[in-house]
């Protein structure tokens, strides 16, 4: 028997995969139990791509891949939350094919809808390779942890960012300078917005806690910041204070609701993610019974993200019949999603000031006008009458009182520039 795949965009991860089938076929057809095929593509152009495409039926459009006999599974690899990719889904599903997808925006904003389509007709949707690349996050919440409540899920969910941010600290440099070198290097698109302003990452997040919880997830209801306003003295403060300064998503069960979150955050130094760098990515879960699950690996490339797909084929091969998002789409309930403003926890606060006496008395009493008590205090070095940062950790409090607390300080004549503000994560 041959399992007839069909493969729709030939960029990094379609040639990755038309690669990797061919380079494992002995492998994969003996841990599948049967050959793993590719038949058919569909692509923008027919321009050379390194490989050969001998032996593909070529489709200009990708719906028509769907209707394409000789296909058994559809692969949709084309990107983009809506367009080509949602009707080649739609169109798949409609025909009674399996879909194995990496559009993490596709599922993030129409996975739960996908999924009901495809369970009505019979057929899955598999996902490992829309998040974290080669970690099997989405096998180990859907599988590993199917005996457990999972009450948090955490994790360096962008490599572009992840990648920036180690680098401004080893190198000391600032952030519009290692940008440009990471377009240079291919590890940040030309237009790096999704990444480097947490789109990206709220996107896997979204995927993650809709699979953790059991939820249908707003994906407008998530609070999304990026690390475009991170400094070099921010990160060089961080490590002073036992930091490292990460981009995480983290969505979090609570009494009332679900937290949902994608910001930069303080990491201690003894944590585990704190000690991921550059392009890797790490996800930490945690499990009422398992206790805490941490994985960590490469989160792009072609390589990587073309391993997930085809463990996701070899799954279809075998037979493998799981609920797209671990349970019935039809019990997935609307997920209740606190506001950032409600969250609580410790605060490191960087203010540029002007170096003159009464500054640091006007600032602190803000904070008490707010309720909020201060850990300790930073400042190195004096400069009379000119521009100095003042570096504060706050004990827990209020994301309201620090908010209300700052907009405050911000107006202070002796202020220079909006207040940092960078969340502790404990």
């Amino acid at each position: 028997m041959t399992l007839r795949v069909g493969i729709a965009g030939l960029g990094t991860v379609g040639g990755g995969v038309v690669k990797l089938l061919a380079a494992q076929a002995g492998l994969i057809t003996a841990r599948a139990g049967q050959e793993i095929k590719v038949t058919a593509v569909s692509a923008r152009s027919r321009r050379d791509r390194g490989f050969s495409l001998d032996g593909f039926t070529w489709h200009d459009g990708p719906v028509a891949l769907a209707a394409d006999p000789d296909v058994d599974v559809v692969v949709e690899l084309i990107g983009g939350s809506d367009g080509p990719a949602k009707a080649l889904a739609e169109a798949a599903i409609a025909a009674g094919k399996p879909v194995v997808t990496a559009n993490k925006a596709m599922l993030a904003m129409h996975g739960p809808e996908l999924a009901a389509l495809a369970e009505a007709r019979g057929v899955t949707i598999a996902y490992e390779a829309a998040v974290a690349g080669g970690i099997p996050v989405i096998k180990v919440l859907r599988e590993g942890l199917a005996g457990n409540g999972v009450s948090r899920v955490a994790g360096i969910l962008n490599g572009t960012c992840n990648y920036i941010l180690t680098t401004m600290r080893e190198e000391g440099r600032d952030f519009a300078d290692v940008l440009a070198d990471a377009q240079k290097l291919g590890y940040a698109e030309a237009d790096p917005s999704f990444d480097v302003d947490g789109i990206d990452a709220a996107h896997k997040l979204a995927i993650l806690a809709g699979l953790a919880f059991g939820a249908r997830i707003d994906f407008a209801a998530l609070h999304i910041e990026g690390i475009r306003r991170i400094s070099d003295l921010d990160i060089s403060f961080a490590q002073e204070l036992g930091y490292r300064i990460k981009l995480l998503g983290i969505a979090e069960r609570k009494e009332d609701g679900i937290s949902l979150r994608v910001h930069p955050a303080m990491v201690p130094l003894s944590r585990p993610l704190a000690t991921v760098d550059g392009v890797f990515n790490a996800v930490q879960l945690e499990g009422d019974f398992s206790g805490p699950v941490f994985l960590r690996g490469r989160g792009a490339g072609e390589g990587p993200t073309a391993s997930a797909v085809v463990a996701d084929l070899v799954d279809i091969a075998r037979g493998v019949r799981i609920p797209v998002w671990g349970q019935a789409a039809t019990s997935l309930a609307p997920a209740r999603v606190l506001p950032m403003a409600a969250h609580e926890g410790a605060y490191f606060l960087r203010l540029m000031v002007v170096d003159q006496p009464g500054v640091l008395a006007d600032v602190t009493a803000i904070l008490r006008d707010h309720g909020i008590s201060l850990e300790s205090m930073l400042q190195n070095g004096r400069k009379p009458g000119e521009s100095v940062p003042i570096v504060l950790v706050t004990h827990e409090t209020s994301e309201a009182a620090v908010n209300g607390a700052l907009a405050r300080i911000a107006k202070l004549p002796s202020v220079l520039e909006e207040p940092a503000l960078i969340r502790i994560e404990p």
